[in-house]
């Protein structure tokens, strides 16, 4: 998903998906280190599940939202480990 770029927009890039990704998901506030570290686990796997189902997740606004749905699944995986 992040073949190309380097590190400084993956940082912003994710930081951006799991900033929103912490605004959405109700019950986990990660700050914002926690934020760029589930958007960037959450756009290895958002690009990843997005190649299982075929969606293209070319161009920065599909790698944006390929990210923030993997940020919002990393969350709530997250949230479901932390709450036990």
């Amino acid at each position: 998903m992040f073949e190309g770029l380097n590190w400084l927009w993956i940082i912003i890039v994710g930081g951006i998906a799991g900033w929103l990704a912490d605004l959405v998901v109700p019950g986990v506030k990660v700050g914002i280190l926690g934020a760029i570290i589930a958007g960037i686990l959450g756009g290895f796997l958002g690009g990843w599940l997005f190649g299982l189902l075929g969606i293209s997740t070319g161009g920065l606004i599909g790698m944006l939202i390929a990210a923030f749905v993997g940020a919002i699944i990393v969350l709530l995986i997250y949230r479901a480990i932390v709450k036990r």
